[in-house]
C-alpha cells in the first residue's frame, strides 16, 4: 500500500520540522483507507507534549525529551478523530521528524505504534529537513516501507 500526499502536505510536514528543530515534531494525517492506498487530506501540525504526557517512567532524561521522543496529547487525537469523522475521514498516520538522525523508525517508535497508521517521518539536519519517508506496520508489528506518492 502506498501514502498519497500533496505537495503542500510534504512542505507542511518540513516546514514543522524545521521550526521545532533541535526537537522532535508531531502531527496528524488525516484522510482515507481504501484497498489500494491511503490518502491524505489534510495535515495538522501538534505540538510535541512528550515532556507533560511521558510521566516519570524514564531514567535516562537525556534520551527521553523532545529531541528524541514525541507524542501528541490524547485529548488533541480525539478531538481531531471526532472532527474527522465529522467530514467522513479518519486519521490514517502520524508524521515526526527525527532531529540529526536518519528518517528511520526507532525501536521505540516501532514499539509505540498503531497498526494501518502510516508513520512519516522526516530527517532534520542542522535546522533543515532532509529525507522524508514512511512506514506502516505489518503483521508482526514490524515496521515495512511505504511507498509515498505525491499528487
Amino acid at each position: 500500500m502506498n501514502l498519497k500526499l500533496k505537495t503542500n502536505d510534504l512542505e507542511i510536514i518540513k516546514n514543522h520540522a524545521e521550526k521545532t528543530y533541535p526537537d522532535e515534531c508531531c502531527g496528524i494525517i488525516l484522510g482515507y483507507i481504501n484497498s489500494e492506498c491511503k490518502t491524505a487530506v489534510e495535515v495538522i501540525p501538534t505540538e510535541n507534549v512528550w515532556n507533560t504526557e511521558k510521566g516519570n517512567f524514564t531514567k535516562n532524561q537525556e534520551e527521553h525529551n523532545t529531541r528524541r521522543r514525541y507524542a501528541i496529547a490524547p485529548q488533541v487525537m480525539f478531538q481531531t478523530q471526532k472532527a474527522a469523522r465529522n467530514r467522513n475521514l479518519n486519521i490514517i498516520g502520524i508524521f515526526h521528524s527525527h532531529p540529526d538522525y536518519p528518517a528511520i523508525p526507532s525501536e521505540w517508535d516501532r514499539l509505540y505504534a498503531w497498526p494501518e497508521y502510516s508513520y512519516v517521518i522526516v530527517s532534520v539536519e542542522n535546522d533543515k529537513a532532509d529525507e522524508l519517508n514512511s512506514f506502516c506496520l505489518d503483521d508482526d508489528h514490524q515496521f515495512q516501507g511505504e511507498e509515498i506518492e505525491v499528487v
